[in-house]
């Protein structure tokens, strides 16, 4: 069994940060990459960025100077630090990992989402 636990949402007013942070536990053999993504309402789910087992990472334009992913491969956490926040940043937030379980082929699991709000 394998679980996502995100945490660090909440409501931030334009121009503050936030840091997400998701923890992968359970029989995980390897963990090939991690990402976040996003969904506003009525908006379909888009990737924001990733991270890779060697460390090299993927921003969405609309991120790329405000947010950084990062990532502690000896706790399998992926964190994203989310800088100058705009009320389009708005939405519910979730973690993905390309992982391999202890039994099993690799395939991608999902957090259960966190919500970010911006706005005054």
């Amino acid at each position: 069994q394998v679980q996502l636990v995100e945490s660090g949402g909440g409501l931030v007013q334009p121009g503050g940060s936030l840091r997400l942070s998701c923890a992968a536990s359970g029989s995980i053999f390897s963990i090939s990459a991690m990402a976040w993504y996003r969904q506003a309402p009525g908006k379909q789910r888009e990737l924001v960025a990733s991270i890779v087992s060697g460390g090299s990472t993927n921003y969405a334009d609309s991120v790329k100077g405000r947010f950084t992913i990062s990532r502690d491969n000896a706790k399998n956490t992926v964190y994203l630090q989310m800088n100058s926040l705009k009320p389009e940043d708005t939405a519910a937030y979730y973690c993905n990992a390309r992982l391999t379980p202890n039994w099993g082929s690799p395939k991608d699991y999902w957090g259960q989402g966190t919500q970010v709000t911006v706005s005054s």
